[in-house]
């Protein structure tokens, strides 16, 4: 059986943000990466950022300043 990892995970309504917080990510030093939208979730466009629940403190207090918004935030085991 395969482990599984516990990720926090952004979901997007368009391909736009989700672009947009990849390079904003990086330059926040977040450990995630853009990936498609897990099929638990919907979401308005087909990416989300995982982020490591290791690393959710720093994804918390990056997301209020990233302009552009996000849909929302949920925690799976992936």
């Amino acid at each position: 059986m395969a482990s599984t990892q516990l990720y926090i995970v952004v979901t997007f309504h368009t391909t736009s943000q989700a672009l947009g917080f990849e390079s904003f990510a990086k330059k926040q030093g977040l450990a995630g990466r853009l990936a498609p939208v897990p099929r638990q979730l919907s979401a308005g466009c087909g990416f989300a950022w995982l982020e490591p629940a290791g690393s959710r403190e720093a994804l918390v207090n990056a997301l209020p300043h990233y302009d552009l918004g996000h849909e929302g935030v949920a925690q799976l085991d992936l």
